[in-house]
């Protein structure tokens, strides 16, 4: 395996990330420092900044089905977590983007992170698809409001696409995206005057639920 893959299977750093600490002289093998390029055998000793690095097993990419009330961390601060949901062999795994407690879908863990990188870069456009219902009728000019040009918010302009969920009713909505600032959807609604009372993430890029039911996982290539 080459350093780089290893450093980021061992870290979940992306390969140019690892590249990029080997380059700076923080990665060991045997006691020398690394070389771009080199490949490591599984009774190599590797280091990082002094600290040995476990042989990784490979990259593993699982989606779970969040439910509502746990939260995308490792301390949950008197909250379940996601990591409850999981088997200890899985804890290293760590989740690409986020939902909040509140909110709950389709969730992609990793220790890959040339795929993190793949799927949360901004200059990769990955589309996500989002369930939203409000607590009352949105308005025909606020959606076209976010739609056109988007709602300004402390963090920039929001905007995303609308579409109704079912053909009456203006309260359920299907959201498509490629932003994913903290809380982005509820922010925007919430500066017209909404509250978001369900929030349901169905799709990822290439990824969706595919009938996983609530808190179930699946390991995917």
């Amino acid at each position: 395996m080459r350093i780089n893959r290893f450093v980021a299977l061992a870290t979940g750093m992306s390969r140019r990330t690892a590249d990029t600490v080997v380059m700076a002289g923080r990665v060991t093998i045997n006691g020398a420092k690394a070389e771009t390029g080199v490949l490591v055998a599984e009774t190599d000793a590797v280091l990082l900044d002094g600290k040995p690095l476990a042989t990784p097993a490979g990259a593993k990419t699982i989606l779970l089905n969040k439910p509502i009330g746990f939260v995308c961390s490792r301390n949950g601060q008197g909250s379940k977590t996601i990591y409850d949901l999981l088997p200890a062999k899985l804890h290293s795994l760590k989740p690409v983007g986020r939902l909040d407690k509140d909110s709950s879908g389709l969730l992609l863990l990793t220790n890959d992170g040339e795929l993190a990188n793949e799927l949360t870069h901004p200059s990769r456009q990955k589309i996500k698809t989002y369930e939203v219902t409000l607590d009352k009728d949105l308005q025909p000019l606020h959606r076209q409001m976010i739609s056109d040009h988007g709602i300004q918010l402390e963090d920039g302009p929001s905007k995303f696409t609308l579409e109704r969920l079912k053909e009456s009713g203006d309260r359920a909505w299907i959201i498509q995206m490629s932003e994913g600032r903290n809380r982005q959807i509820r922010r925007t609604f919430a500066a017209l005057g909404y509250y978001v009372a369900t929030l349901h993430r169905t799709n990822f890029g290439p990824y969706s639920l595919s009938g996983l039911r609530p808190g179930e996982f699946k390991e995917i290539s």
